[in-house]
């Protein structure tokens, strides 16, 4: 028997930042996001010779453990082993497993596409479907997010867990410790259009989204009104980019990009540098209408929104800075999970 899971990547187009608490605690938060065909893949090979065995295909590394119910952490698969052992202190009656999980994903860990809790979920999604655990999509992405905020102390938001389990257009709404996904209906010819339109373009670096999220935590928590305040006007733009997916607005797109980006970078330090401001700068020369950062910042993936045939100017440019312009499409499917049998 062979289990598998996939799920996708998401790109948020405005209002990332304020799903992080304490700001979603305290004033609410508001994200549109969107799926992309780029997935995150786990598949669990059970086995009977009481090992554990977890392969990443994306480090070239194998850890073997003993079966046990609580396995012990080591920096370097944390995510894996902290998932292992939720699932069987909370859904196995502490009974261990035996297997081998292997864990890969379409882009580079620190991205800015919502990695670890893309991934978080994917491997998620493998163990119920090997245990058949009645998990709903919320429950699935409150447990991802649970396990990496509380149970590993990751820092981060609320947004990507939910956005890889239920896929496709959304606009998430956070009060709290309460999360509600409205699913978008958007018509195919404007998502098209959007996908040929917005360039995802890898730096070629990768970052830390950590180091940035504790500073913007630590700017709410000591109540700095220049960072609050730009939190406030992402998620206006959230509103915003909402009602421009809903009328097929495509032009106000890349202008509520380039709103979102100026606030962006208000809310911590370390979100842009001298690389990134150059990379932006070359793209507006180039043709582009606006743009931004995904994710955290400080490096990864950046988008990049053109109107009619500037595209191609815009690829040129930025290919000639050395990084990779990333083909996608946008997918209207979250997490899904099949067995081989």
């Amino acid at each position: 028997m062979i289990i598998r899971s996939k799920a996708p990547f998401r790109l948020g187009l405005a209002g990332g930042g304020t799903d992080v608490s304490p700001y979603s605690d305290q004033f609410g938060g508001a994200i549109l996001n969107a799926t992309i065909n780029l997935f995150a893949r786990t598949t669990i090979v059970p086995t009977t010779n009481n090992k554990i065995v977890f392969h990443s295909v994306d480090n070239d590394e194998t850890y073997e453990f003993e079966t046990l119910p609580k396995l012990p952490l080591n920096d370097k698969i944390d995510l894996q082993i902290g998932i292992y052992n939720r699932i069987i202190k909370d859904f196995n009656n502490g009974v261990p497993l035996s297997f081998e999980l292997t864990t890969s994903m379409d882009v580079p860990t620190g991205s800015g596409l919502g990695t670890s809790s893309t991934l978080a979920v994917s491997v998620i999604g493998a163990f119920v479907e090997w245990l058949q655990l009645p998990l709903g999509e919320y429950d699935i992405a409150q447990l991802a997010y649970d396990i990496e905020r509380n149970d590993l102390k990751m820092a981060g938001g609320k947004q990507d867990q939910y956005a890889a389990t239920f896929g496709g257009v959304n606009f998430m709404e956070f009060y709290g410790d309460r999360v509600v996904v409205n699913p978008l209906r958007i018509k195919k010819s404007f998502l098209n259009e959007i996908a040929f339109d917005l360039i995802l373009y890898y730096t070629k670096t990768s970052r830390e989204s950590a180091k940035i999220i504790e500073k913007q935590i630590e700017n709410v928590k000591k109540s700095d009104s220049k960072p609050i305040e730009a939190m406030h006007a992402l998620k206006k733009q959230a509103f915003s980019m909402k009602e421009a997916f809903l009328k097929s607005e495509v032009t106000k797109i890349g202008q509520v990009l380039h709103q979102s980006w100026v606030n962006k970078k208000q809310m911590a330090s370390g979100i842009s540098n001298k690389s990134i401001d150059h990379i932006y700068d070359t793209a507006l020369k180039a043709g582009a209408v606006g743009g931004k950062i995904s994710g955290a910042g400080g490096g990864g993936f950046m988008m990049f929104f053109t109107e009619k045939t500037n595209r191609y100017k815009v690829v040129k440019a930025l290919e000639k800075l050395g990084g990779e312009i990333k083909q996608y499409e946008f997918t209207h499917n979250g997490l899904f999970t099949w067995t081989l049998r």
